[in-house]
């Protein structure tokens, strides 16, 4: 339950990455004790950067951020940190403490049940699927029991059961709560607020109600500025006639004139800025490999997952070209293991012909060279090379500008991984495209428009994804649920 306490205020924030970078511009607001708060803004905007201020990673270069007194914060990050990935999930959890706990063994196990997770505590993290990654990281953040808890993404990788789970954990937890996310449903069911980043102005825009009220309220402001700048152009238009009258009078009429001129400049400085973060990236099409085999791809054995020990199935599946196989199961069961195995043509029991291209989305980035700058690993992935004026022009369709050309894929925030990631597959022109969770961490404005990207696609295509109303938008030829085996 909220209260009138403020936990946590940004007092006129400044903070940029250099001097090309900027990324608040005296951001002011508040929030309150046990209120439940979802930040939002464009893919690169600089939602994660907020929460590593409030965290003290970083540090503002002007303004103030205070808390409550004694106030205590855990974040659950986007992903687990590169270089904890070799961690056990005993080492992982004892990370989050400066100090020993000596009963962290039982502390975990009972965490673990509240993300409704069981893992090994002598398992390493990298063996873990991305939604067990996820449950791992949630877990992690909540056994620290802090005053102010940070959500970067959690639904990423989640399974319906784990949303469904951590949902109603959201709804009964009393303690402050801020959440990144672009999942609407889940949003709604529990948010009481709306903090918006503006990726133009570099403010943030403080919004009472849920995400559904924030787009209303954008919508009605984009109305009146609409409405109020076409009213100004209006009479400046007018203006501007009856100065040009004046002028060819002569004489002291040209003084009017010039009294008249400086009223239509006053008009024109009053014209608003459109709002531009409703920008989406551009309708594309993901090319097909010309000659195709038949099948592109036949599995007749997989390895599932249970009870984290591994088993062979016999399947029989065969997608050929314009066919799309959504591969569905609960975290763990082995669904990322499979996509891997079959992009890299190490898996058992799958025959793909050495000639078939395969575009493949990791739903960790990891196909991607994080030490390129985002011009190279789209100009090194094309199979019919474009002249640069026209991949620069490739590259503004998935909102990668000139700026962003020039950055290393590693300095890139996880939705902007994910713009590249699909700028790449266009320029690949598989044969078989292979698509692992694609709607983590892009912007929900996207969303529909890679959804028909992907159900006009005309090669054979393999998709995992929990997330039905973006499923429901493509052509589903095959399910394979691995869960039923």
């Amino acid at each position: 339950m909220a209260t009138n306490e403020v936990i946590l205020r940004f007092n006129t924030v400044s903070f940029e990455y250099g001097h090309k970078k900027p990324i608040l511009d005296e951001a002011e607001f508040s929030v309150r004790r046990g209120s439940k708060i979802t930040l939002m803004g464009q893919n690169g905007a600089g939602k994660s950067t907020i929460f590593k201020l409030i965290t003290g990673e970083l540090t503002a270069e002007s303004g103030t951020i205070t808390y409550g007194t004694n106030i205590t914060i855990a974040v659950s990050k986007q992903v687990i940190p590169r270089d904890q990935m070799n961690m056990t999930v005993r080492e992982f959890f004892e990370s989050a403490f400066t100090q020993k706990i000596y009963d962290i063994d039982p502390r975990i196990e009972k965490i673990l049940a509240v993300v409704n997770m069981n893992a090994p505590l002598e398992r390493k993290l990298n063996t873990f699927s991305g939604g067990q990654q996820a449950r791992i990281l949630l877990a992690q953040a909540l056994i620290q029991n802090s005053d102010i808890l940070l959500l970067d993404e959690p639904t990423n990788n989640l399974d319906k059961e784990g949303i469904e789970h951590l949902t109603k954990f959201l709804q009964e937890y009393e303690k402050t709560v801020i959440v990144i996310s672009h999942d609407a449903e889940f949003l709604n069911s529990f948010t009481q607020g709306v903090l918006y980043l503006d990726i133009f102005t570099r403010k943030v825009e403080q919004y009472a109600g849920n995400y559904f009220t924030l787009l209303e309220e954008i919508k009605n402001r984009l109305e009146r500025e609409r409405m109020k700048n076409a009213r100004l152009q209006k009479e400046i238009e007018h203006r501007k006639e009856q100065a040009n009258f004046f002028a060819q009078k002569g004489g002291h009429m040209r003084d009017v004139a010039k009294k008249m001129n400086k009223n239509v400049a006053k008009l024109e400085e009053e014209i608003v800025e459109m709002r531009q973060e409703d920008k989406t990236i551009r309708n594309f099409t993901i090319p097909c490999q010309e000659e195709l085999p038949t099948p592109v791809l036949k599995l007749t054995q997989i390895s599932v997952i249970k009870n984290h020990k591994a088993a062979s199935k016999k399947v029989s599946v065969a997608i050929r070209k314009k066919e799309h196989l959504l591969l569905s199961g609960p975290n763990g069961i082995g669904k990322t293991t499979l996509l891997e195995a079959i992009a890299t043509r190490h898996a058992k029991g799958a025959e793909i012909s050495e000639d078939v291209r395969i575009g493949y989305y990791r739903q960790d980035f990891s196909t991607l060279d994080f030490d390129q700058t985002v011009y190279d690993a789209l100009n090194s992935v094309q199979i019919h090379k474009m002249g640069e004026e026209e991949l620069r022009s490739h590259a503004a369709g998935f909102l990668l500008n000139s700026e962003i050309l020039r950055t290393k894929i590693g300095s890139l925030s996880e939705g902007q991984k994910g713009l590249v990631a699909f700028a790449r597959l266009v320029l690949e022109r598989p044969g078989l495209l292979i698509l692992d969770e694609p709607t983590n961490h892009i912007n929900f404005r996207h969303i529909p428009v890679i959804a028909k990207a992907l159900d006009r696609f005309e090669g054979a295509m393999i998709l995992v994804s929990h997330v039905p109303d973006f499923v429901k938008k493509i052509k589903i030829d095959h399910v394979l649920d691995i869960g039923a085996l």
